[in-house]
């Protein structure tokens, strides 16, 4: 089952992360010019785009042990790729429901909304 977390319980999530020794991975799913036009701030994490068409090819650049959030629009996309990472395979893999769109209702406004 696809672990989920609202931006707004994020850092709990990044909390829970750091308990285990690891820097965990937002993986933004979005297509370049989505990530240009809004873009969260790494802080605590990485930040990694592969936009989701390419996420089958690129699979191997990613760590199958690392925890890994997934974040797209609003979480359909990244939903999709999380289940993805799941069946190839990945142990700690999450959806951040809602997406952007979330990010910045619930995390922060300074984000851009599309």
């Amino acid at each position: 089952m696809l672990a989920q977390v609202r931006p707004a319980q994020f850092d709990q999530w990044l909390e829970q992360c750091r308990a285990q020794g690891v820097t965990p991975l937002v993986l933004d799913v979005r297509e370049p010019w989505e990530c240009a036009t809004a873009s969260v701030t790494p802080d605590g994490f990485e930040l990694l785009n592969i936009p989701m068409q390419d996420i089958p090819a690129r699979q191997q650049e990613l760590d199958p042990e690392r925890p890994v959030a997934c974040l797209c629009h609003h979480g359909m996309r990244s939903m999709h790729v999380g289940m993805f990472l799941l069946n190839q395979g990945f142990e700690q893999v999450t959806n951040i429901t809602g997406g952007i769109d979330a990010w910045t209702r619930e995390r922060d406004a300074a984000v851009p909304l599309y």
